[in-house]
């Protein structure tokens, strides 16, 4: 688990100093989407309509792994 934390922590601070570079390149987020042919709304629209097909899939798929795993978990043999 420390490594994950370890990770996220120096991804934040990469991510931290590369936005201080870019901004005082006077170079923003809209700039560059802008450059790639997206915008801010259609990102928006985007991560929206991946959340709408992922969540119902999940929840789906919860409904066969969960109780699959809680039977293996009840009849795993006993721990020292």
């Amino acid at each position: 688990m420390l490594r994950v934390i370890s990770a996220i922590i120096k991804i934040g601070l990469a991510s931290l100093a590369t936005g201080a570079v870019l901004s005082a390149l006077n170079i923003s987020a809209a700039e560059l989407l802008a450059e790639i042919g997206l915008t801010p709304e259609r990102i928006f629209s985007l991560l929206q309509e991946g959340a709408a097909w992922a969540i119902p899939n999940i929840v789906l798929g919860s409904m066969v792994i969960v109780p699959i795993w809680l039977v293996t978990y009840l009849l795993r043999p006993p721990r020292n």
